[in-house]
């Protein structure tokens, strides 16, 4: 009997089921292999993506955290690997260090830059990116502290630094910083910047800062650099080195030598300037005096308080105009002149022409006026002294070189002095008015035989030397505060450049008044202020005891 022939309809369905598991298996692990070898892929991507951003963020953070430690040696090899890495951002950090306004996150690993530390709460941002941070206080921010040795190095990489950027005015500035500041980390730097430097006067520099930095390390030909350089970090570098016994220290010494030569010829220089700006307040402040004293014979003890009064009109025009100084300073120009010239008419009329011809009453009135204008003042105005602002183009000095530097306020009153009595000069030489004063002041008689109203003159002279006065004040005002007593420093002085110079005469009271004013400031340094204004004093006495019409006498029957 016989049971497997029987038996045929299920035998290749079996068959073909053991195929296709076989096919659906490798299908699903086809599936499989692939999304996880997609996924693998992805994260490469995705990981290659972040390595340039974790790599960009890294180095900053590095070359920022060693900064974070207590050794200040530390921190400037941390601040010179800053300056020599390749980070966009190595000035701003360098410059946030030096102000002392870089720091971490005292709880975390970020670093900030505070932009204001003025308050309790400061406003930071990101050090890396400069994006906004919000705010910190010093119990969430760590500042980074430097000494005075750090400071000075951080100072010398930031001068590296703007050498290989900017144009010539910032290369020339960097350059000038570096005086002083080269040393052995940054002078192959230096030297290499030199070379490659075009700008004549930044090289110039150059060569002065790698000389000092040679010299200090005992290498005599680099004083031939510094000969003759007023640089003060120059002089001081020099004078320990000429202090010692070597042969070094004699040739430094020659140097030493030089240098203080030409600086004592500038010296002299300034000191000239300054007398001649304190002789051209003597200038404006005597020259109307000089007018008035010679056409009408009038000593105007009250001509210091005209020269109050300009002073204060330009302080009112400046309180009329605030913010904006050099136009009420424009204003007070003119302003001074007429206000001042009104006072001197308004007490010609009602003063002066009543005691012609008797000297000591006329003396004492105008004495008596100048109290009563000064009390008049401190009524309205306060006995407080007011402070004027002068322009900025006004503000600061000239600075020509190390040694000499002239101030822009002194400069311009002495200019101003000079405008002045070039107009005065040429109202005197080319109008009828000049004229007539000149005739009055030679002969009253005649002229007023040739039909020259001498009374009108009178009038009209004392309010030209009392708007001049205003002038003064106005110059005044750009040097010292406003205050009621302001011109009776100048009524002695004023009458002394008259005298001096001789009475009525222009060119005799600017060389007085320019005379003095430098014999005054020469004096100052040897015997002090008080003396030297007794010397002068005794001086101009025996002069005119000697020349009793001063330097230039007058001209006509006066003489």
């Amino acid at each position: 009997m016989s049971f497997t022939t029987g038996w045929k309809g299920p035998a290749p369905r079996r068959r073909l089921t053991i195929p296709m598991l076989l096919c659906l298996l490798m299908a699903c692990g086809l599936g499989i292999g692939s999304e996880a070898s997609a996924a693998s892929g992805e994260s490469q991507v995705q990981a290659s993506k972040g390595e340039p951003q974790a790599q960009a963020e890294g180095e900053p953070r590095a070359l920022l955290g060693a900064l974070d430690t207590g050794s200040f040696q530390a921190k400037g090899d941390a601040a010179q690997a800053i300056a020599e890495s390749g980070a966009e951002q190595k000035t701003r950090w360098l410059q946030a260090l030096l102000d002392g306004r870089l720091g971490k996150e005292r709880r975390g690993d970020r670093f900030y830059i505070v932009t204001d530390d003025s308050g309790r709460e400061w406003p930071i941002i990101d050090a890396i990116t400069f994006e906004d941070a919000g705010t910190g206080t010093r119990r969430t921010v760590d500042i980074f502290k430097i000494n005075n040795e750090l400071r000075t190095r951080i100072e010398g990489l930031l001068a590296s630094l703007s050498l290989s950027a900017g144009n010539e005015a910032s290369r020339l500035s960097a350059a000038q910083r570096l005086v002083g500041e080269v040393t052995a980390d940054n002078a192959d730097r230096v030297r290499g910047m030199r070379d490659d430097e075009e700008s004549d006067a930044v090289r110039g520099q150059l060569d002065v800062a790698l000389a000092l930095y040679d010299l200090q390390q005992g290498d005599a030909e680099a004083l031939d650099a510094l000969r003759g350089n007023l640089d003060t970090r120059v002089r001081n570098a020099l004078t320990p080195i000429a202090a010692g016994d070597s042969a070094l220290a004699a040739e430094a010494q020659s140097v030493l030598d030089g240098i203080e030569s030409k600086r004592a010829w500038y010296d002299r220089v300034q000191t000239l300037f300054f007398g001649l700006s304190a002789g051209s307040i003597l200038v404006l402040a005597a020259i109307g005096l000089a007018i008035t004293f010679g056409v009408m014979g009038v000593i105007n003890m009250a001509h210091g308080e005209l020269i109050m009064i300009g002073a204060y009109t330009t302080w009112l025009i400046q309180q009329a105009l605030p913010g904006q100084p050099g136009l009420a300073l424009a204003l007070a120009i003119p302003g001074g002149f007429l206000v001042a010239g009104g006072f001197g008419v308004v007490i010609e009329r009602t003063v002066i022409r009543f005691l012609k011809g008797r000297p000591l009453e006329t003396l004492l009135a105008t004495f008596g006026l100048s109290l009563v204008l000064q009390q008049l003042v401190r009524t309205v105005f306060s006995p407080l002294n007011r402070r004027v602002t002068s322009p900025e183009w006004l503000q600061g000095a000239w600075q020509i070189n190390e040694a000499l530097s002239l101030t822009l306020n002194r400069l311009g009153v002495l200019l101003f002095c000079l405008a002045v009595f070039a107009a005065l000069w040429a109202l005197m030489r080319y109008t009828r008015l000049g004229l007539e004063v000149r005739a009055v002041t030679q002969n009253r008689a005649m002229a007023r035989a040739m039909g020259v109203r001498a009374t009108r003159v009178d009038m009209l002279t004392f309010g030209l030397g009392a708007g001049v006065a205003g002038l003064a004040g106005v110059a005044l005002s750009q040097l010292t505060n406003v205050g009621p007593n302001l011109g009776q420093g100048y009524i002695v002085d004023s009458f002394l450049v008259v005298v001096f110079g001789g009475v009525g005469n222009l060119w005799g009271t600017l060389v007085a008044g320019m005379s003095l004013g430098v014999i005054n400031q020469v004096l100052q340094p040897w015997v002090g202020a008080v003396l030297a204004k007794i010397i002068v004093l005794v001086g101009v006495i025996l002069f005119i005891l000697k020349s009793p019409q001063g330097i230039f006498a007058p001209k006509g029957r006066t003489s």
